[in-house]
């Protein structure tokens, strides 16, 4: 039992405070500070994601109309504004980096078992980015276009439990497929990817890694084909074949064979052409792939819905990063608790609970229990009766 203890210490119990310390250690993110430490930075950022704060004043009114429960939910600083915003704009955005990912080292062997629903014992990622939007004139160092300021999210996702591996923060004008320069491949793994990453010369360097990729061909790919290997067109595969490109620059940029196939979703009456460097699993396999591309997609959509990152607490580089990069450790911290507590709920019902009890006494088993709604009350329970027999 956890009596007298609030559900939001309960909740940061669950972060490994000794990879906090060493993180903090590493780039001297306490060095000076008198009064409001690294971590009592986090907590009030991690306050503000778990409660939807809009404004730096915002998160200052609510933590001091707690402020009886802060000392017990871990806070030993005094909440200010001013020294929130000093905090995000000073302190090094890697620490909260590399804390994001010890928690992601933590959370993906707890969703190893997790079924994509395909007979694939690879690890599989999805690649893709999102833009945020910015104001030039508040942004001025997001460069994107002449009127307008933005940053993109380059994430790698996991789709065993959707949890981001590599995420890359940069200015709206870095190019998508740039980031494969900066990714280590991971042998044996599929990277599932859309056209904008189509460069048969950085496609060649992950195959060289002894990693597969499965990625859309453009309308202007030139090839010839080798092979035509049998396929079942009643399961939507219209082919599948053995095929050398022929374009001069994409001939001497990817000089081996590589996989075409074409497949055709009913649902959506839609053609797409594949390419891959796998020759192993089944073309269907190769289609069920790409679908499962999209759960990337939803993860941009859901973070962008459900956590703070579209509107910003600091104007800084430093403050961007710092924002973006604790919402995503407070995302995986909540996808760890959830399997932690064994919690059939989904992300989004765990959040919603939390925002609304994180500073009540309760165990929080308690307070992120299900409510059966099928039990049905008396209705004649506190029901004053309008006609008596």
């Amino acid at each position: 039992m956890q009596l007298g203890r609030t559900v939001f210490s309960q909740v940061m119990d669950f972060l490994p405070m000794h990879e906090f310390r060493k993180c903090v250690a590493c780039y001297q993110g306490n060095r000076s500070v008198k009064m409001f430490s690294c971590f009592d930075q986090y907590l009030c950022m991690a306050f503000a994601q778990l409660t939807y704060r809009e404004s730096l004043r915002d998160i200052e009114a609510c933590l001091r109309a707690m402020k009886p429960k802060l000392y017990h939910a871990g806070f030993r600083g005094r909440i200010s504004r001013s020294t929130l915003a000093d905090a995000n704009e000073k302190r090094d955005w890697r620490i909260y980096a590399d804390f994001a990912q010890a928690l992601i080292q933590i959370a993906r062997p707890l969703y190893a078992d997790e079924d994509l629903g395909l007979d694939l014992n690879n690890t599989v990622y999805a690649l893709d980015a999102s833009t945020i939007d910015l104001c030039l004139s508040v942004f001025p160092w997001a460069h994107f276009r002449k009127t307008k300021a933005a940053v993109k999210l380059h994430t790698l996702l996991d789709l065993q439990g959707n949890i981001p591996t590599f995420i890359y923060i940069s200015d709206g004008k870095l190019h998508d497929v740039n980031v494969l320069d900066i990714l280590l491949p991971e042998p044996g793994a599929f990277y599932i990817m859309d056209r904008g990453y189509l460069d048969f010369a950085r496609l060649y360097t992950l195959a060289c890694a002894n990693a597969f990729f499965v990625i859309r061909a453009k309308s202007n790919t030139r090839f010839r084909r080798r092979y035509s290997h049998e396929v079942d067109r009643s399961t939507g595969v219209i082919c599948d074949q053995t095929i050398m490109l022929t374009g001069v620059k994409s001939a001497a940029d990817y000089p081996q064979p590589l996989r075409r196939v074409k497949y055709r979703d009913e649902d959506i009456q839609k053609t797409f052409n594949f390419l891959t460097n796998n020759f192993n699993v089944t073309s269907l396999t190769i289609a069920d792939l790409y679908k499962n591309r999209w759960q990337v997609e939803l993860f941009f959509k859901w973070i962008k819905q459900h956590l703070r990152i579209k509107s910003f607490f600091g104007t800084s580089a430093n403050a961007v990063k710092t924002q973006i990069w604790i919402a995503v450790s407070v995302y995986v911290l909540v996808a760890i608790l959830k399997k932690k507590l064994k919690i059939d709920a989904s992300l989004y019902t765990i959040l919603q609970i939390l925002s609304v009890t994180l500073f009540e006494q309760t165990p929080i088993l308690r307070a992120l229990a299900q409510i059966d709604d099928t039990q049905k009350e008396d209705p004649r329970d506190n029901q004053l009766t309008l006609f008596d027999n």
